[in-house]
């Protein structure tokens, strides 16, 4: 089966480094499969495809007002509604089965040039988004019903008002109010302690740090939010005083594992900035803290509660200063996998190095993402990387001749399937690393997932604006 989108404006903006693109819209998003319909969408757009043979059942058009049409990572579906958010702020539910449209509501503020390619997630009654912002916005993470679009609680992800946990690691509660963290990938819900586990972007302004001194928490942060209440019941900072835009956004896995003969409840992470993280998930104390990227080199050592130590040498300078990595990160947005049957928690891995140059020097800062000038040097290692959550060490790497970069799915087949960056679609034996089969299909440009349908067991994966249904037999 064969699905493709046309007749769709360019992608242009950036929310992340490594983002910008032109040329037809990419599925960016995970398809969400009910009742043998999928549902897709890219930025204006949704569709609903009969699974089966991939026709098309109805095509939903939102004329934006504007603002950053970088991608839309996914749409949600609950009963009969389907959600996604406009690039211009709106979330939208729609009718599943007409694709007309039922309510729409702003929920965050356009003029504040906030913009939007979270996927809705549904969790009981909570309907969860998140937005992006590269200006000097708070993040805002909020529930609303999903039957009205009511809102239930907002959560900023910086301190707001004097007293605020956090304000103590900003010069200022101006700074901090302005100070980003932005929730623009979806988290990980755990339903024994209700609480769901998200990562924050990055400070703002976002490349120079001379204006907020401190570690500005929660950006670069896991937070573990209460989804009934929308408080913050624990964090764990990853990037500590962020000064090259390294997101800690990287979709969190959540796994029970074994730890010096005790059995506990995890949360696993490998971030942008080259470091990966096993967490308890109910307290959010570390377990494990690495360092996975081969030639990462921005941090001092390891802080007593396992977060990286920044090396202010490692900041923008007037004359350079030569970081590893570079601001698209060791990975990116693409979702990590883990395998249940190995134990081992899988990643793609990017290696690069660039020279940061300071072209702002003034005290406040430059604003948004402005400030410096990076200038790539050498050569890059791209790899697919296992890594044993209880030790957080690389227990083996298969390297690829292209970039990489895609996101991956592990099966109870033994396999894992991701895109190797030279245009092929892959089948990795997980416990070993080696390549089974591929596919030529183009760069893949979201995670492959797997579905059941009328007894067969189907893996879906989108090659830029195209979708490819495989039968595993």
């Amino acid at each position: 089966m064969l699905f493709r989108s046309g007749g769709n404006p360019p992608i242009v903006g950036g929310e992340g480094s490594g983002e910008l693109g032109q040329g037809p819209p990419q599925v960016k998003g995970f398809v969400l499969v009910h009742d043998g319909r999928g549902y897709l969408c890219a930025p204006d757009h949704v569709w609903a495809i009969d699974m089966r043979d991939g026709h098309e059942l109805w095509h939903y058009f939102w004329k934006a007002r504007g603002s950053t049409h970088i991608g839309c990572r996914g749409v949600g579906v609950w009963k009969d509604f389907v959600y996604f958010e406009t690039p211009d702020d709106y979330v939208v539910a729609l009718d599943a089965n007409t694709g007309k449209e039922r309510w729409k509501n702003e929920f965050v503020s356009f003029n504040q040039q906030y913009f939007s390619t979270w996927p809705p997630t549904v969790i009981d009654n909570h309907l969860i988004l998140g937005t992006g912002n590269d200006l000097d916005q708070p993040g805002i993470l909020q529930s609303q019903d999903p039957e009205t679009g009511k809102v239930q609680w907002k959560l900023y992800t910086v301190p707001m008002n004097e007293g605020d946990p956090g304000l103590n690691t900003w010069p200022s509660l101006d700074a901090a109010r302005h100070g980003g963290g932005q929730v623009w990938v979806p988290g990980s819900f755990d339903p024994e302690t209700r609480l769901y586990i998200v990562g924050t972007g990055n400070p703002t302004p976002g490349y120079t740090g001379q204006g907020r001194k401190g570690d500005n928490l929660y950006t670069c942060s896991l937070i573990a939010v209460n989804v009934d209440t929308g408080k913050i019941a624990w964090h764990f900072q990853t990037s500590p005083h962020d000064t090259h835009d390294w997101d800690s956004t990287q979709t969190p896995i959540l796994v029970d594992g074994m730890v010096n003969g005790r059995m506990r409840k995890l949360v696993l992470q490998a971030t942008r900035n080259g470091y990966y993280f096993t967490l308890d998930r109910v307290t959010g104390e570390s377990v494990v803290t690495t360092k996975f990227g081969t030639s990462t080199n921005w941090a001092k050592g390891l802080r007593p509660n396992g977060s990286p130590d920044p090396n202010p040498e490692k900041e923008a300078t007037i004359p350079g200063a030569l970081v590893s990595p570079t601001e698209g990160g060791v990975t990116n947005w693409p979702p990590p996998a883990y395998s249940p049957d190995t134990g081992y928690f899988y990643i793609n891995e990017h290696n690069s190095w660039n020279i940061l140059y300071l072209t702002d020097a003034d005290p406040r800062g430059g604003m948004g993402l402005s400030g410096k000038q990076p200038s790539a040097v050498g050569n890059s290692q791209n790899f697919l990387t296992a890594i044993d959550p209880k030790t957080g060490k690389a227990v083996w790497r298969h390297e690829y001749s292209g970039s990489g970069g895609a996101g991956l799915l592990t099966t109870a087949g033994g396999l894992i399937f991701t895109g190797d960056g030279s245009g092929n679609f892959v089948a990795f034996d997980a416990k070993l690393g080696k390549p089974v089969w591929h596919a030529r299909i183009g760069n893949i440009s979201n995670s492959p997932q797997t579905y059941m349908l009328d007894g067969k067991q189907h893996v879906l994966v989108a090659a830029g604006d195209q979708l490819f249904d495989f039968v595993l037999n």
